[in-house]
């Protein structure tokens, strides 16, 4: 089992929770950190809990956070006054220059109740390159009060100015049977149950815990794997039709591409006859099915469609044209 050795309330990432605990204790804190990792692995959850630390007000800075103080109970509320969060916009989801201006000049003011003032980019990664420098002044002079959690799914969009101000945590997918572990224990899941979200979350411990919380999750998930199946089946036409319905929301067809392609690995697992287990193992016999008419060349062929995709879907890309490309890169498509 996976045992915590301190208060954070976060699983599977120990090592970081470390090194930020011993930052804080040696009164090592930097001003600005950048934590990346793939959607659910935990950043927010990591972020949420180091800022809870350093605005504690237990006088043992190896008890923070104490979880009882009052700082701490406004923290977990989200109703802190030292805690500041910069908003995307909700018809691109990216981060513009006004909602970054917003925080900076608030994190500017003393703190109203605690030692610090600690503010929140989420997203940054889908914060423009004018939007990025607008924070260097701050980065580059920032108020002694000041720490800044910038988060991130890839380094890839974020300039050089910015990575090299401050320090890079990077979260890690967390081994399956971690995961198992912590279900089982903190979520009163079965084992067969928990072994199998382990597997399906990719190492992605915050939707394994959603999805333990949150059943729909997996009928949302056997729907998105019956479209692919579906998908393989239609022509040309009712995929470009399937490719303009997708391209509406790209976050969700971020989430719903990292779930086929990683149905696609399976595929290719068992055309192969590879020993390692498939990671969507509920559903080994579709996929054996599906080899009776895919090879393992237009599985591989498939993998690089999807992954191209996912790659564009971080630029300005039109996602509809991206999808089109793609369908007509998947297998079952009669010429």
């Amino acid at each position: 089992m996976t045992e915590n050795t301190h208060n954070w309330q976060l699983y599977g990432h120990d090592w970081a929770v470390d090194y930020l605990r011993k930052g804080m204790i040696h009164q090592r804190v930097r001003h600005a950190y950048l934590i990346t990792g793939v959607d659910q692995i935990g950043k927010s959850r990591l972020a949420h809990e180091f800022a809870k630390a350093l605005t504690c007000l237990n006088d043992d800075v190896a008890m923070r956070p104490c979880g009882v103080c009052r700082s701490c109970k406004k923290a977990e509320s989200g109703n802190h006054p030292d805690m500041l969060f910069t908003e995307t916009d909700s018809t691109t989801g990216s981060l513009k220059i006004e909602a970054i201006r917003a925080v900076t000049s608030q994190i500017a003011l003393k703190p109203y109740e605690t030692r610090y003032r600690v503010a929140f980019f989420q997203h940054f990664d889908h914060a423009g390159g004018q939007a990025q420098d607008s924070l260097l002044k701050t980065l580059e002079e920032p108020p002694p009060h000041a720490i800044l959690l910038l988060l991130a799914n890839t380094l890839e969009p974020i300039l050089s100015t910015i990575t090299s101000r401050a320090q890079i945590i990077h979260l890690r997918p967390v081994a399956a049977n971690v995961i198992k572990d912590v279900l089982i224990k903190h979520y009163d899941q079965a084992p067969d149950h928990a072994e199998l979200l382990g597997k399906l979350s990719g190492g992605r411990i915050g939707w394994a815990i959603q999805a333990a919380q949150n059943p729909d999750l997996l009928d949302q998930r056997t729907q998105a794997l019956d479209m692919l199946d579906d998908a393989l089946k239609m022509n040309r036409a009712a995929r470009f039709e399937l490719a303009n319905d997708l391209g509406r929301d790209k976050e969700t067809l971020t989430l719903l591409l990292d779930l086929w392609l990683s149905y696609w690995r399976d595929v290719l697992l068992l055309a192969e006859h590879s020993p390692v287990k498939p990671c969507n193992s509920d559903r080994q016999i579709a996929i054996e099915q599906m080899l009776y008419t895919i090879n393992a060349e237009e599985t591989l062929h498939a993998i690089h469609a999807t992954q191209t995709v996912l790659k564009q879907l971080k630029t300005n890309a039109n996602p509809r044209m991206a999808l089109e490309v793609m369908f007509l890169d998947y297998p079952g498509l009669v010429r």
